[in-house]
């Protein structure tokens, strides 16, 4: 059955289910939105799927507040920040901010975050978010002093960002297991509900603290809901049981926009799609892609222009480097475009020994349609893949125990507007990196350790263009997001593909 056809049957199932009663929107002031995954645990810095972004972005703070339409960095829960030294920072400390269990905000809590999360045995699962803090001193009750390992040009882009601040002493009485089913922050929203494999319901913290960038959050209860399907979304924002859902297909953002009850916005996104390639050859000791002239063939095989303009759409452009162009330090003039070139891609497979291509597998989570495009590229040039869908956090197991020939993933650099955020969690020797490439580990730990804004983008270009002659990646295009929600709700998209639910109203 065609898309059309299997959104028709969700939409009649959807107003069969949903016609006795609509749960969602302004009259019980519950704004109900909807995606495909869900982060496997709650507490931030235990996922890095972007649903646990958008969460934590309304249930804990961070020191600093980034303005997303300025770039201009504000105070949050510090007032105040100084350099003592290129490795020390100097932080003064909000004095009138409570968690929402009514824990007081001390020094005593950004202490306990920063040393906890930089610890071992914390399980952080992207360590490149905290490996550049050494740790964090108490001065006074309403002050820290937080220690680099080395020089970090971009501390603020992080310290505005993926490092929230966690209770010291609640933490400490439920452990990570408590913490994740129960989780206290600062945060607009607090949550009351978390129900694996159904979603995650938040309610105003009318404690919040007045002087906060975020604002006052306006919306009484915010409820997540995970539904995979993206015909079932469409269909269930129709019928009003949820009011906002995004990563709408284009072909059904194009239908939902004839709707009167309902708005549909989008553009580029700041997220990358890409394949990984197992260069080193842990899924196998004789796997293809340890030869460079294979994994060239394979950025030679793809269609990337077809799949921005067919597939993706709303601005989606192709994509050569592992960032995203407004990233500092992401520059895409030292990198191969790789153009569309079938029989290229043939010629090259023929001179690595594979002159009638091979079968591997390819592991996908999300975007199913588009994983099934490239696998028709691959075909194309004799390189037969099997697609196995997997959870995230499945997908993100496989891979890291070296089971995985090809992967097809997406990456939204926790919105840090810095390339540090991107090629340097995936290429710098860490669990994601599946290259290894001494030459490009040294390059990358002396871009992100450079006081100097020219030494680091020189230091990012030689990495880029190494990276990218080896084709340890095939980068392949720029997330657009369509949003669609009810025509009732104010809601305000960004590029970074955080929606900011404590931004939005009712009308």
């Amino acid at each position: 059955m065609n898309v059309a056809g299997r959104f028709k049957l969700a939409l009649l199932a959807a107003s069969l289910f949903f016609s006795s009663q609509a749960f969602a929107g302004k009259s019980n002031d519950t704004l109900i939105y909807a995606s495909d995954s869900e982060p496997e645990n709650i507490s931030p810095y235990h996922n890095n799927l972007r649903e646990g972004v958008i969460v934590a972005h309304m249930v804990w703070d961070t020191l600093i507040y980034r303005d997303p339409s300025t770039g201009q960095y504000k105070p949050e829960l510090a007032t105040a920040w100084k350099w003592e030294s290129p490795t020390s920072m100097l932080v003064d400390l909000r004095r009138d901010v409570t968690f929402q269990n009514g824990d007081k905000f001390t020094a005593d809590d950004v202490v306990f975050t920063f040393n906890y999360v930089v610890s071992p045995d914390s399980k952080v699962v992207t360590r490149q978010n905290v490996d550049w803090i050494k740790g964090a001193e108490k001065v006074g009750d309403y002050q820290v002093r937080i220690l680099l390992k080395a020089p970090f040009p971009a501390a603020l882009e992080y310290l505005s960002g993926p490092t929230p601040i966690y209770p010291a002493a609640y933490f400490k009485k439920v452990g990570l297991e408590g913490f994740s089913k129960a989780p206290v922050g600062t945060g607009p929203y607090k949550i009351t509900i978390v129900t694996p494999g159904v979603g995650v319901t938040m309610v105003k913290n009318t404690g919040y603290f007045k002087d906060s960038p975020l604002g006052t959050p306006k919306i009484g209860t915010i409820k997540f809901l995970v539904i995979p399907d993206p015909e079932t979304r469409s269909a269930q924002l129709m019928t009003g049981a949820v009011d906002w859902i995004w990563r709408v297909p284009a072909d059904q953002a194009d239908s939902l926009k004839a709707m009167p009850n309902l708005s549909v916005i989008g553009g580029e996104t700041m997220r990358v799609g890409y394949l990984s390639m197992d260069a080193i050859g842990s899924s196998t000791p004789n796997s293809p892609f340890k030869d460079v002239r294979v994994r060239q063939a394979v950025n030679y095989a793809i269609n990337r222009g077809a799949l921005t303009k067919d597939l993706v759409r709303g601005g989606s452009q192709p994509v050569y480097a592992p960032c995203f162009r407004t990233q500092f330090g992401c520059d895409n003039a030292v990198v191969v475009k790789y153009d569309y070139n079938p029989a290229k891609a043939r010629e090259l497979l023929k001179a690595a020994g594979y002159p009638n291509g091979f079968e591997t597998d390819l592991y996908a989570y999300r975007e199913r349609e588009y994983a099934e495009a490239m696998i028709g590229d691959l075909r194309k040039v004799g390189i037969n893949a099997r697609l196995h869908y997997l959870q995230y956090a499945a997908l993100r197991t496989a891979q890291r125990s070296g089971k995985t020939p090809m992967t097809f993933q997406a990456w939204g650099s926790f919105s840090v507007n810095d390339a540090s955020a991107f090629v340097s969690v995936f290429f710098k020797g860490g669990p994601d990196d599946g290259a290894k490439d001494p030459d490009v580990i040294k390059v990358l730990d002396a871009a992100d350790s450079s006081n100097d804004g020219a030494v680091r983008k020189a230091d990012y270009a030689t990495a880029l263009k190494r990276i990218s002659e080896q084709a340890y990646w095939a980068p392949l295009f720029s997330y657009s997001t369509n949003y669609a929600f009810t025509s009732d709700l104010n809601f305000k998209a960004y590029p970074d593909e955080l929606p900011r639910f404590y931004e939005a109203s009712w009308k």
